[in-house]
């Protein structure tokens, strides 16, 4: 409280007191004495010029310095705001993010290719197999038959075959021994013809009879005869050759067929073995011991150890997005844990453009929307005690600009 204020206090206080005074004495002699109109004035304290000028001044000295302090230091909050929204923007800038992310993989249906009856399912829910590992029989004693069966069959096709090859060389033995007899009988036939040549001759000089001449023209005429049977029996040797080289062509295109049929038999005897083609889990399984399946019938489902990152980003946000670049996860089922990876590919179109039902933008009213645009993302080195699964949530954080923001370099330094 300034000196003036104090002053104006005390004169305000004493005019009070007069009041108070007149008020109390006037109720015995109202009638006579009159109340007085004005109260007496109150004594003034003088001051001395100095002092007030004094006071007055001071206050206004602090006033302004608390004034220009506040000015000031609301000026540095608003500098450092401003810095720290630009290193905040600029470091945001070197990544883009999404929400709308989740884990996908080629999961399938496990199906037996041959019917009959389940004798043993080793595995249970959710288990983890490796490549080869048995997931279900069937009862194969009916493959075994059929494979037996097919056996047989290729042995008949095998002897059908060598029989026909026993038949070759025995025919190959005929053909020679008729070629003897066309080579004996041409021989004959030189002999025959020289005979009758000589018979003529002496029959035309007188020298022999005609019945001598007769009798060698004969034998001639009949060994010609006979060279031409031989010839024709040699004939009919070679081609029975070729009929049973047909034959022999023929047996093998029915071992041939007797030998996929049992290599059929084979392939279902295996088939009633189901078992698991890569690394992954069983899920959802249905088969059980005494069940009867059908080709094709799912007795689970199996979900491999490969899988991905599907990333529906914007359309706006893939500008600087390019394959190869870095990536940071969050999954929602590991939130205490942060995963590396990088962009494999970006979908060469919108994820409607490839729906079942494709959005048709030519008819009716159209209202712009943004796109969501699929980027599969792989996973580094996934630990091993983290299990992940089509359809759980992810959160990637991809690295579009690989220099390092304002922040980062003022970390580095610091």
């Amino acid at each position: 409280m300034t000196l003036q204020a104090e002053l104006d206090f005390v004169e305000k206080t004493w005019a009070d007191a007069q009041f108070a005074e007149s008020g109390t004495t006037g109720k015995a002699s109202h009638a006579r004495a009159p109340v007085p109109q004005t109260l007496p004035e109150a004594p003034r304290l003088a001051l001395a010029p100095d002092a007030t000028r004094e006071g007055d001044a001071k206050p206004k000295r602090q006033r302004y310095g608390r004034g220009l302090r506040r000015a000031l230091l609301g000026g540095a909050a608003a500098i450092g705001l401003l810095a720290a929204a630009y290193v905040y923007w600029d470091y945001t800038s070197h990544f883009q993010s999404t929400d709308d992310a989740f884990i996908a993989s080629r999961q399938f249906a496990i199906a037996p290719k041959v019917a009959g009856y389940i004798t043993a399912v080793p595995v249970t829910d959710d288990q983890h197999v490796a490549p080869g590992d048995v997931i279900s029989r069937i009862d194969d004693r009916d493959y075994q038959a059929a494979l037996a069966q097919a056996d047989g069959q290729v042995a008949a096709a095998e002897a059908g075959i060598a029989n026909i090859d026993a038949q070759l060389k025995v025919q190959q033995a005929q053909i020679a021994a008729n070629q003897a007899g066309v080579n004996q009988v041409e021989a004959n036939l030189v002999f025959a013809r020289q005979q009758a040549e000589r018979a003529q001759a002496l029959l035309e000089k007188g020298a022999g009879s005609l019945q001598t001449a007769q009798q060698n023209e004969s034998q001639l005429r009949a060994q010609e005869a006979g060279l031409n049977t031989a010839r024709a029996t040699l004939a009919v040797g070679q081609r029975q050759v070729e009929a049973l080289k047909a034959q022999r062509e023929t047996a093998l295109a029915t071992l041939a067929q007797a030998k996929a049929q049992r290599e059929q038999a084979a392939l279902n005897l295996a088939n009633t073995v189901i078992r698991a083609a890569q690394p992954g889990r069983v899920v959802k399984l249905s088969g059980a011991v005494g069940q009867f399946v059908q080709a094709g019938t799912s007795v689970a489902m199996f979900v491999p150890d490969e899988s991905w990152v599907v990333a529906n980003f914007k359309e706006s946000q893939l500008d600087t997005m390019r394959p190869g670049e870095a990536v940071t996860l969050s999954i929602d089922a590991y939130p205490e844990r942060t995963l590396h990876g990088h962009v494999a590919s970006i979908q060469p179109g919108s994820g409607t453009a490839f729906s079942l039902l494709p959005a048709e933008n030519a008819t009716g009213n159209y209202v712009k929307v943004v796109q969501r645009v699929p980027v599969k993302i792989i996973i580094d080195d996934l630990p091993p005690d983290v299990t992940l699964g089509p359809g759980m949530s992810v959160v990637p954080t991809v690295r579009v600009d690989p220099n390092r923001s304002m922040f980062e370099r003022l970390k580095s330094w610091l």
